[in-house]
């Protein structure tokens, strides 16, 4: 059953082309009506002119003045009407009346000679219409006669009612046969809207496939159909971002996971106190092992919705962010006794960006360059202004040339990961995080083709 309170498309339509339509037909009911009136009118109103000027004829001229005299058949002739009551009189400016039946309204405005003019009136209380006629005296007599006939609206009113008899059912069998029309054309066009619905109701939502056939579907529907394939291309991208984060964090985390519950059953077996700390040593590296690969992959996750959603830029300090990102990871290095600097200004180096994931990308530059330098070298990060360039400086191993471009894919471990213990995402997310900003990172030897060196050339706001 259809619920009437809900908004429906259909119900709309009907309703704004119905109450239009029957305007148009009222107006046009109403427009028939009075044109047949009219020729209703133009048709009596002759026939008052034809008596009025028969009447006329007979007025005749005597002795210098004007006289008019009907036998008994005449002015029955005139008189006689099955339906309504005829009404004259005749007169002269000079004489006054000549001979009348009843006593008629002047007209309003007096009439040109030769003219007639048509005015209502009432007479005994009965509305009647009244044709004047106003002409010059017959024989060159100096005066005017005036001749005055009126009939009585049956007639007239009764043609009416006949007109509307016969033009209402004409105008309802249009309008039925219109409304007919109107139904069918709405159904018909709202089709399509059914077949969306139908299609979106058995629709896969593992699949996400855009609605096909949009070309060939109404101009008026193409928006809505858009911005449904609009929804379903962004439901699909997050549906791959989180198969891809499920997928990334299983097969990094099922690793220290597995370590981190043997090192625990270690422990538990251990009742030796010396080698039962060395086994919770252990654990607490694998619980550290597991925090990094954790926090690597929610900051992957984290730099790649941001792309999705456009990042939004605010004015940051890049001198006063590095230098708080040597101070954070000086710990870091002191445990493993490496020489972590900054070189570059102290403030005022603005660059538009997040502040956070700038945070993250110098943090990962510099836990990967202190993993894997060796105890005792030395990590060191330079901001340069004109351009605007972040370097990463370790006097570490090194990448191998033809590792370069492959470090910068996520999960791969060089040959010299057994060193550090990284999980393979350090520099994609550091790489990630500078494309999000429009800025490029490369990779070089460092000095003296020592060690490692990651530029990263920024934009400036």
């Amino acid at each position: 059953m259809v619920n009437l309170a809900r908004p429906s498309l259909r119900r709309r339509l009907l309703l704004h082309l119905s109450v239009p339509l029957l305007l148009v037909l009222a107006l046009g009911a109403v427009g028939g009506m009075a044109i047949a009136r009219h020729v209703g009118n133009v048709v009596h109103d002759r026939w008052l002119l034809d008596s009025a000027m028969t009447l006329a004829a007979q007025v005749k001229a005597q002795d210098g003045h004007v006289a008019l005299a009907l036998p008994p058949a005449a002015i029955e002739v005139l008189e006689w009407d099955r339906v309504d009551r005829i009404y004259w009189q005749a007169s002269s400016t000079r004489q006054g009346t000549l001979l009348r039946n009843a006593a008629l309204p002047a007209p309003p405005r007096a009439p040109a000679l030769n003219q007639p003019r048509y005015y209502d009136a009432t007479v005994n209380g009965t509305s009647v219409r009244v044709v004047a006629l106003e002409q010059a005296a017959p024989g060159g007599v100096d005066d005017t006669v005036r001749i005055l006939v009126a009939e009585t609206m049956q007639k007239r009113e009764h043609m009416a009612g006949k007109l509307l008899a016969q033009w209402a059912p004409l105008q309802i069998a249009v309008l039925l046969l219109a409304g007919a029309f109107i139904w069918l054309a709405v159904t018909r066009n709202l089709r399509k809207v059914d077949s969306i619905a139908a299609s979106l109701g058995t629709y896969d939502a593992d699949s996400l496939v855009p609605i096909a056939d949009t070309d060939r579907m109404p101009v008026e529907i193409e928006p809505l159909t858009t911005a449904i394939n609009r929804l379903i291309l962004k439901l699909s991208e997050e549906q791959a971002l989180q198969k891809r984060f499920i997928s990334n964090a299983a097969h990094q985390l099922r690793t220290p996971l597995a370590t981190l519950q043997v090192q625990t059953q270690r422990v538990l077996r251990e009742h030796d106190p010396v080698k039962h700390n060395d086994a919770l040593g252990d654990v607490d590296r694998a619980v550290g092992r597991l925090h990094h690969v954790t926090q690597q992959l929610l900051t992957l996750m984290r730099s790649e919705r941001e792309g999705e959603k456009h990042l939004r830029h605010v004015p940051v300090d890049l001198a006063a962010l590095a230098r708080h990102a040597v101070e954070r990871w000086a710990d870091s290095a002191l445990a493993k006794n490496i020489d972590l600097g900054y070189e570059g200004p102290d403030q005022g180096v603005m660059l538009a960006g997040e502040p956070h994931l700038l945070g993250e990308l110098l943090g990962n530059l510099i836990d990967n360059a202190i993993r894997y330098t060796p105890v005792g070298g030395t990590v060191t990060l330079a901001l340069a202004e004109h351009p605007l360039r972040l370097t990463v400086e370790d006097d570490g191993p090194g990448i191998p040339a033809h590792e370069r471009a492959l470090v910068l894919e996520r999960f791969y471990r060089g040959s010299n990961s057994d060193v550090a213990g990284g999980c393979g995402l350090g520099l994609p997310i550091a790489r990630e995080i500078a494309a999000r900003h429009g800025a490029k990172l490369r990779i070089e030897a460092g000095a003296q083709g020592r060690g490692t060196r990651v530029v990263v050339e920024m934009i400036t706001v």
